[in-house]
Order: structure tokens, then C-alpha cells, then sequence
């Protein structure tokens, strides 16, 4: 119940939850140590209200297909504040990698990356779950992207999704690659891996680059959660080249957050926009199904396995009463 005796909360049965790297971080206590175990984890989710409260029916209804973002996620029924959750066309996974990803790239690249025509960006983990929206936002910017990745398949579906210039880790050096081909550096870097590949980015930003942070899931399953990069001469090296580095977190700009996922669920309903989607269909063990294949996901993820956004489907329980 709401201050003053209204209920403003609807529940919510889930379909699919989103899995994220950040889940870890979360579990670890980083992002709250205030929060002791055990609590609910899990950022976000897709399904049917089943219940409303009060204010809440004044604008869903029982039956509405809604996502959501919020602390929690990962269980089968969430009571959600009504002002957290947004309303899309079906219950699709497709429609859930917007909420998070989707609108962490959208969002980062407008008002950080202020791209322009022809620059080059930089895209680390390009095929993951929100890479993969880089990509497509700065194409639609009209800029030439370079992407990193773990597999030629990966490539592959970096090349359809528009990005110029895939590079496979395993087969090439970043380093040299960038060297020859980007003598004049990186316009934009949008950077979600840390430690070595952060001073990579750094050395290689061109005159007035701008690197966004997302992340450094290269140190989240560390002690510290954070990977040693060489910051000594970083002043410096920002000073002569006029160049920024960025941190984003996308709690901190959700006045922007609606207008996003307005946008891009548009471009999705009209095939501007690939939201791909990784259920884990050709891991050994087959999709991702059910609250207890979380973990399998989550380690699926650190295994830097997948294409795409990696969603977990929830079957609905048979002995549910609501």
C-alpha cells in the first residue's frame, strides 16, 4: 500500500527475465552493501498483469503485457510499481532487451557520444547484449563502426547488423589492427570490458574522443570487482589529444528513459531495429528455462558464449491460484 492508503502496485506474472552482467556486482553487494542476503535479484522482466491495485487500473488492465525494470526480477510472480513498468505489443523477448541494453546504448551514445557523420566508433563485447544496440545506433548516426569479438560467427552477425569493421580477438590482435587501419584514432569508444581493453581504448582515442564507460565485466568476478588499469600518465594523455572519458550508469538518466523506449519500440514494430535474442538453445544443456536455469545463464554470459541479449523464459507454475 502506497502513502496515503492507495495501492498503486500491479503483479505481475513473468514470461521472460533478462540476464545481465551486472547481476553479479548486484549479488556481491557492490551496488548496495547495505543489502544483506537473502534478497531478490534480477533487473528486469516481460509478462502479463494478473492483479492492480487501485491507482494502478487507471491505466493497465488484467491481461496487458508490460515490462519492467527494477530490483527483483529473477521470480515468477513481482509486485511492480505501476510508474517502473512499460506497456509493449506482446510478450516477446525481443521487446525485453529494450529496457535495459537497448536503452543503455541509445541513451549513453545521445548524450555522451554526440555522434557525428563519419566519425569512428569503437564498440568492445559488439555481438552482447547491448553492444549489439550500439552498433545499430551509431550505423544510424552514420558512423563508421569497428566492433570486437570472440568468434566468426560472431562476426558474421556483426557484419549483418551493419558494423564495418568485426575484429576477432581470437584470430586478431585489436592493437595492430586498429594501428594500421585507424592511424587517426577513435572518435567514440563505447566500453563495457575494462582493465587492458580500457588502456587499449585510451591510447587509441583520436584528437577530442569521447570513451563512455558502461562497465568492466572483466573485473566483476574478482575480489574487488575492478581490474588495474595503468591511470598514471591518463591526465596527460586526455590533455594533448582534448579527449574525455565518460562513465554512464543508466539509473542516473532515467528522465531520458521513456522517451527511449518509445523510440526504439517503434523502430522494433518496424524492422529498423534487430533485438537479438540468446535462450541458450545450443548450450548442452539446453534453453534457458525456468528460475533454475538463472545461474546457468549468468555463467553462460561470463563464458562470452552468446549473440545477443541472453533472456531466461518462466513457465507458468500449474499450482498458481492467481
Amino acid at each position: 500500500m502506497a502513502p496515503g492508503g492507495k495501492y498503486w502496485y500491479s503483479i505481475k506474472k513473468k514470461r521472460f527475465v533478462g540476464i545481465n552482467a551486472s547481476d553479479i556486482n548486484y549479488s556481491a553487494g557492490r551496488y548496495d552493501p547495505s543489502v544483506k542476503p537473502p534478497f531478490d535479484a534480477g533487473f528486469e522482466g516481460i509478462g502479463e498483469v494478473v492483479a492492480l491495485g487501485l491507482s494502478a487500473s487507471a491505466n493497465h488492465t488484467v491481461g496487458e503485457v508490460v515490462a519492467y525494470m527494477g530490483d527483483g526480477a529473477f521470480a515468477e510472480y513481482t509486485v511492480v510499481p505501476a510508474k517502473k513498468t512499460v506497456p509493449v505489443p506482446s510478450a516477446k523477448p525481443e521487446f525485453l532487451t529494450l529496457m535495459l541494453s537497448g536503452a543503455t546504448a541509445y541513451i549513453s551514445l545521445k548524450k555522451l557520444g554526440a555522434l557525428s557523420e563519419g566519425e569512428k566508433v569503437f564498440v568492445t563485447a559488439a555481438a552482447g547484449g547491448t553492444g549489439q544496440f550500439a552498433v545499430q545506433f551509431a550505423k544510424r548516426a552514420k558512423c563508421h563502426v569497428i566492433g570486437t569479438c570472440s568468434s566468426d560467427e560472431k562476426a558474421g552477425f556483426l557484419k549483418s547488423i551493419g558494423c564495418d569493421r568485426p575484429i576477432n580477438y581470437k584470430t586478431e590482435d585489436i592493437r595492430e589492427v586498429l594501428r594500421k587501419e585507424y592511424p587517426k584514432g577513435l572518435d567514440v569508444v563505447y566500453e563495457s570490458i575494462g582493465g587492458e581493453m580500457f588502456d587499449l581504448a585510451v591510447n587509441r582515442m583520436a584528437t577530442k574522443g569521447r570513451l563512455i564507460v558502461i562497465g568492466f565485466i572483466s573485473g566483476y568476478q574478482t575480489a574487488t570487482g575492478v581490474k588495474p588499469v595503468r591511470t598514471g600518465t591518463l591526465p596527460a594523455k586526455l590533455l594533448q589529444k582534448s579527449a574525455s572519458i565518460l562513465g554512464f550508469f543508466l539509473p542516473h538518466y532515467l528522465s531520458e528513459y521513456k522517451a527511449a523506449m518509445k523510440h526504439m519500440l517503434e523502430m522494433c514494430e518496424k524492422g529498423e531495429l534487430v533485438c537479438e535474442v540468446d535462450l541458450g538453445e545450443m548450450t548442452p544443456e539446453g534453453k534457458f528455462f525456468g528460475l533454475e536455469s538463472v545461474f546457468r545463464a549468468v555463467d553462460y554470459l561470463y563464458l562470452g558464449k552468446n549473440i545477443g541479449k541472453i533472456v531466461v523464459e518462466i513457465p507458468h507454475p500449474v499450482s498458481s491460484k492467481l
